[in-house]
């Protein structure tokens, strides 16, 4: 069954193809089903004899078999590009192995290409374009009949053009030929709605080469105390409080929902190894770990889905595109502090389930940056991320992704343009060594607080 949102996409979309236009960029808020919406306008151009084939581009292994499985059972045949099928799912990272011949042949018949997640790929022409978008532009836009692009997130970090995109001229604001909020998904029971609660320390303390400095909040250690960010996720203290408190959380919503379970997103396999001995031994939970080094860890991801296990910790696994409805808790702890990259991690807890409870609780530090992305999450594209081209073109450009592959950190990253920003920028000399992380000695976090920001309760918003 379509929900509303879904038909009306489906039908703004096959209109417009009907009326010699191309392209269709369709923005819907992560987990409202953009997928299954993508399958349905397929079918119906197949049932018009619009096409021939359909070919479906995600940035990752496990997206890609994802939307493979939804294509195949709404379509009602294998999707895996064989002779005799209507279509395939590959990663972007394939468009390197496809060469002249392919597009040649592709191009002699009628065909839709679906492009998730579009924001991976930049350009709008050969000096901007990053390894993805160089691809869509030469290769994939001259060989395809219709292209469909989805996006939760309709913004790049750097400030390049998402590729086969249209920007207000002088605003820099993207054009979407069809949006679903947010706002409109928790309206509607598509999505659930989003609770952020922002972790604080009210007494901190840096002690270096016999000098004691003290903060009153991790907003002021941050920008005041010339620290990484990183210190303050790996800090003993810190770290046992914001598990402690997610662990709670998680704990009473599976009073109603047995099967909820939690994401935590690590900073690096390390880190990710100390929060599972921490949930494990002192909380007494259950876990999967998942990180980009390891084989095995998309069998793991399917395994998660369906278990009842309590906590997924990922690293470079689980960002976005990832399917997994029963996560209802999230820690946000990983070193990349980009609003793109904050709206896939909260992305992950919002896809909505018959269960009884539907409760979405994101937990992360109150560092500066983090804070202004919870403030700003009612704002389905914020003001920071317009395209601004006389910035874009000072930034370096060809980036290549095709020597990475999605699952790692690196092209995590990398596909977005994202920068590790591990401090804030200051003038002042940092007390100890700023290439290294303090220890929990010479670092102390004491008096926890968070401040809870309840997305679209607009009276409720509360310090606890």
């Amino acid at each position: 069954m379509l929900r509303a949102w879904q038909q009306q996409c489906i039908d703004s979309a096959f209109d417009s193809f009907n009326n010699h236009k191309h392209h269709f960029l369709a923005q819907a808020t992560p987990g409202a089903g953009k997928t299954f919406m993508a399958a349905n306008l397929a079918k119906r151009m197949f049932d018009n004899q619009m096409i021939d084939f359909v070919i479906c581009f995600s940035p990752s292994k496990t997206v890609s078999k994802s939307i493979a499985a939804c294509f195949s059972a709404e379509l009602n045949c294998p999707f895996d590009g064989k002779l005799g099928t209507l279509g395939s799912s590959i990663t972007y990272q394939s468009l390197r192995y496809l060469g002249e011949h392919f597009w040649e042949t592709l191009s002699r018949y009628r065909v839709l290409c679906i492009f998730d997640e579009i924001h991976h790929c930049a350009g709008d022409n050969e000096t901007n374009t990053n390894s993805w978008g160089r691809h869509i532009l030469c290769e994939v836009q001259k060989a395809s009949t219709y292209t469909l692009a989805l996006t939760g997130t309709p913004w790049r970090s750097n400030l390049t053009p998402v590729v086969l995109s249209s920007y207000t001229d002088p605003e820099g604001e993207i054009i979407c030929d069809y949006q679903y909020s947010l706002a409109q998904a928790v309206k509607d029971g598509v999505c659930r709605r989003p609770t952020i609660a922002l972790v604080d320390c009210e007494h901190s303390t840096i002690k270096a080469n016999n000098h004691v400095e003290s903060f009153n909040s991790l907003h002021e250690l941050v920008t005041d105390g010339d620290i990484n960010y990183s210190a303050i996720l790996h800090n003993d203290s810190a770290l046992i409080h914001i598990l402690e408190t997610a662990v709670s959380r998680l704990k009473q919503i599976r009073t109603e929902s047995p099967s909820a379970g939690g994401l935590i997103v690590a900073s690096s396999i390390s880190h990710a190894k100390k929060i599972a001995s921490l949930l494990e031994t002192t909380f007494n939970q259950t876990t999967t770990t998942v990180t980009y080094k390891e084989d095995g860890s998309h069998a793991r991801i399917e395994h998660f889905k369906s278990r009842n296990t309590e906590w997924i910790i990922s690293v470079g696994m689980v960002s976005e595109g990832t399917d997994i409805p029963r996560l209802q808790v999230c820690c946000h702890l990983s070193n990349i502090k980009t609003e793109l990259y904050f709206r896939q991690i909260l992305g992950r807890i919002l896809r909505t389930t018959s269960s009884r409870n539907q409760e979405a609780w994101l937990y992360t530090f109150a560092a500066p940056k983090l804070i202004q992305f919870a403030e700003e999450i009612e704002h389905d594209i914020p003001n920071s991320c317009l395209f601004l081209r006389e910035e874009s073109e000072t930034l370096s450009t060809h980036t290549n992704l095709s020597s990475f592959s999605s699952e790692s950190p690196v092209a995590v990253q990398t596909s977005n343009q994202i920068s590790i920003d591990f401090s804030d920028d200051t003038n002042s000399t940092p007390p100890f060594n700023s290439n290294s992380t303090p220890t929990n000695e010479e670092l102390s976090l004491k008096d926890f607080n968070q401040r809870v920001i309840e997305a679209f309760h607009y009276d409720r918003q509360s310090n606890v």
